[in-house]
């Protein structure tokens, strides 16, 4: 009997790699989203082999659901990376993460309905489905960082194994799955007292899957003619960083409280980082600037050229203000034409000559689109000398911005 499992172990471990990457093989055709469906959908089975279902092999208790599905899960999973990339493989990964900690919530919703027997016998087994939920959760957070684990492996052995593609797969999965097998083991111990011989043998198992996918894995990439011998140039950061969205959140912080016609800073993040600017310079005793930038005459470039080419007047006034302040400097568009500059460590001389700069750069460089010179009013204020907030900066500065306006235009004033 114990042989006759093992040939069905083999049989199962067929089945399941063939039809999996002959599902990833057309995926040019039926989408990929056929392929990831189906690595989802064997999530519940394989749990649930996993937790209940054990059969007797020559060394030792094995679950299929454990040592053929969840190891052909994990290698499929690094040969989508290898037939994609970090940003395409990230999707079931987090795609099985959310839809199990669904379940667990959903299940404990559902265990307050009082339910009624209709077949004769038979009753709801919610326990069975908390049981199972937080296996699924946890089967699929040990999947999040086997996941990463796997792929920066395989990038990190292309260093020294380029041309051995079926040795990365072997060894990544034989690291990973050791790990797994760990983690797993520990919950099925802890909810269904599962003894050590649970353990040992399915590491035996997951070790002899290990070049069983690797080798399929190897031939069918072979056989597909697929340019596996090429590693990432990328750094590990950042496939890391694909895989873990942090691209995305990082592009995220970037653009949240950003003015999305100009690229300034917003007035909302002028709020958030002035009065903290201030903190931090009184906790430092360093100086901070402010300045208060208002193009002269934009009404009449809106009124003359359309709000496009005004739009347009105003991108390159950032662009032109962004390339003259300092890389710690901080521009946000206040309102309409009007725009901040911040300038911690500034101190009011060295921001007096800033400001002027900045006034010359905008009249040599911004123009009208007929070719007229556009110019700018720049009021300025520097803490602790005309404040210690950033209220009574903002109106100081505001005052001599009035002052530069009343003044002729095109010019900066200060104290």
């Amino acid at each position: 009997m114990p042989n006759a499992n093992l040939i069905l172990f083999v049989g199962e471990a067929l089945v399941y790699v063939a039809a999996m990457i002959w599902l990833l093989h057309l995926r040019g055709r039926l989408g990929l989203g056929v392929f990831v469906a189906a690595l989802g959908v064997m999530h519940f089975i394989e749990t649930y082999l996993a937790a209940v279902f054990y059969v007797q092999l020559p060394f030792g208790v094995i679950s299929p659901g454990s040592a053929v599905f969840f190891s052909g899960k994990l290698m499929m999973i690094l040969l989508l990376y290898v037939k994609e990339d970090a940003a395409t493989v990230r999707q079931p990964i987090y795609g099985l993460l959310a839809g199990n900690f669904l379940t667990v919530a959903l299940s404990l919703l559902l265990r307050l309905h009082d339910t009624v027997a209709i077949v004769p016998n038979r009753v709801a087994d919610i326990a069975f489905i908390d049981e199972m939920g937080w296996l699924m959760v946890w089967g699929t957070t040990l999947l999040y960082f086997d996941s990463l684990v796997i792929i920066l492996l395989y990038e990190r052995l292309g260093r020294w194994l380029r041309r051995f593609v079926t040795a990365r797969f072997l060894i990544c999965g034989v690291v990973v799955l050791t790990l797994d097998q760990l983690g797993f083991y520990a919950a099925l111990h802890w909810v269904n007292d599962a003894p050590a011989d649970v353990f040992w043998g399915g590491w035996m198992a997951k070790m002899l899957a290990a070049p069983f996918y690797a080798i399929a894995i190897g031939l069918y990439l072979n056989a597909s003619r697929h340019p596996f011998l090429a590693i990432s140039d990328r750094p590990l950061g950042d496939v890391f960083n694909d895989l873990t969205f942090r691209e995305r959140y990082e592009d995220l912080l970037s653009r949240s409280g950003q003015d999305t016609l100009t690229g300034a800073l917003d007035r909302s993040r002028f709020e958030a980082e002035g009065q903290q600017m201030l903190r931090d310079a009184a906790a430092k005793n360093t100086p901070v600037s402010l300045m208060i930038i208002d193009v002269d005459h934009f009404k009449s470039v809106n009124d003359r050229f359309g709000h496009i080419e005004g739009d347009h007047v105003l991108q390159n006034l950032v662009a032109t203000v962004k390339a003259t302040i300092r890389p710690t400097d901080r521009l946000f568009r206040y309102g309409g034409e009007e725009f901040v500059v911040l300038c911690s460590g500034l101190a009011y001389p060295d921001a007096l000559s800033r400001a002027e700069e900045i006034r010359l750069a905008v009249s040599g460089r911004v123009t009208t689109p007929n070719g007229a010179p556009v110019t700018a009013s720049i009021g300025l204020s520097s803490a602790f000398g005309d404040g210690n907030g950033i209220r009574e900066l903002l109106s100081q500065a505001d005052l001599r911005l009035y002052a530069a306006k009343s003044g002729g235009r095109n010019r900066v004033v200060g104290r």
